[in-house]
């Protein structure tokens, strides 16, 4: 059991501008603990290691008052890419850098980041599954894979949770792998709720954002999409004003309707945007809410994919 939304820290240390900065980073933390927030998802793979550092760091004392979440498999490449490794070497040893990074003695779930499709799935969970019996790891999860590779997965060992992209404009897994969870009994993730910020009305595009900002090679964010799809969140914002919240809190309200099993993970590096996201678990969405925002953002109605061409290469097939 966790809180309601969870914190997604990514962000503070790696992908997005402005610059980092660590002590409201930290403070932003704290903040999120004194809110009731439970639920910390980092991964290695974040400003290679230094965004588990940043937080284990920020919890310190109170370590034990969170489920810590953090990932391995991906692993940054000098030239700015990355590659897959899911192989059970790399994944043990991946667990004790992060365990060190993270000042614990104990991952509390630990996701397989993205699948290696040069290993198979069972040797890689197989690998997770000697963590959790060694008492490294407590519960395992998996990120952006589809329904085949979750149930070849679960077979091996329980998977407790799946991440994936989900939100107004990503609404792809309703139709593929959240059926295959709720048959199995596994939690659902979604990370970047808000469109990596775009839902929230505050960036129309990638222009004013720093050279090294991940959204530039995000199609969803540039050229004609960007302009198709600030057109669909005019309208979301035109609904949020009219019943008194902001977009952000409109689109995140949204998702947690969608079922007690589905915990976002809404990403921020600032105490304003933290308080402002918990403030959607208060609001209250009746049929008429629902349907309204159904129909500005129905399944499709986002324009371009997701992610750049060799992101895209990193998913399980069966979500290409």
């Amino acid at each position: 059991m966790v809180s309601a939304l969870g914190l997604g820290c990514m962000g503070m240390s790696h992908a997005y501008s402005p610059p980092e900065d660590d002590v409201e980073s930290t403070r932003t933390m704290h903040r999120a603990l004194e809110l009731g927030v439970t639920f910390f998802d980092t991964a290695d793979a974040y400003a290679r290691g230094a965004n588990e550092r940043l937080v284990g760091k920020a919890l310190g004392a109170r370590r034990r008052e969170v489920v810590l979440a953090s990932k391995c498999g991906i692993i940054p490449a000098a030239d700015g890419g990355q590659r897959i490794d899911g192989t059970p070497a790399h994944i043990r040893e991946a667990c004790e850098a992060s365990l060190q990074r993270l000042g614990t003695d104990v991952i509390d779930l630990y996701y397989l980041h993205r699948v290696d499709p040069q290993v198979p799935i069972e040797d890689s969970v197989g690998a997770m599954a000697r963590l959790v019996g060694e008492g490294k790891v407590r519960y395992l999860g998996l990120s952006e894979v589809g329904p085949s590779t979750l149930r070849r997965a679960h077979a091996v060992h329980a998977i407790t949770a799946l991440q994936s992209e989900y939100s107004l404009w990503v609404r792809e897994p309703e139709e593929t792998v959240l059926p295959a969870c709720r048959e199995l009994g596994i939690g659902f993730v979604p990370f970047s709720p808000l469109g990596r910020g775009f839902l929230s009305g505050r960036l129309g595009n990638a222009d004013g954002l720093r050279d090294d900002d991940l959204r530039h090679k995000l199609p969803r964010f540039t050229g004609e999409h960007g302009a198709h799809n600030k057109a669909l969140v005019q309208n979301l914002e035109a609904l949020a004003t009219a019943r008194k919240c902001t977009a952000a809190q409109l689109a995140l309200a949204w998702l947690l309707t969608k079922g007690p099993d589905i915990v976002p993970i809404p990403g921020t590096k600032r105490r304003s945007y933290l308080e402002a996201n918990l403030a959607a678990i208060d609001i209250a969405l009746d049929a008429d809410a629902e349907v309204a925002i159904e129909q500005t953002f129905p399944p499709g109605a986002a324009s371009g994919d997701r992610y750049h061409p060799a992101m895209m290469r990193l998913l399980d097939p069966e979500l290409r």
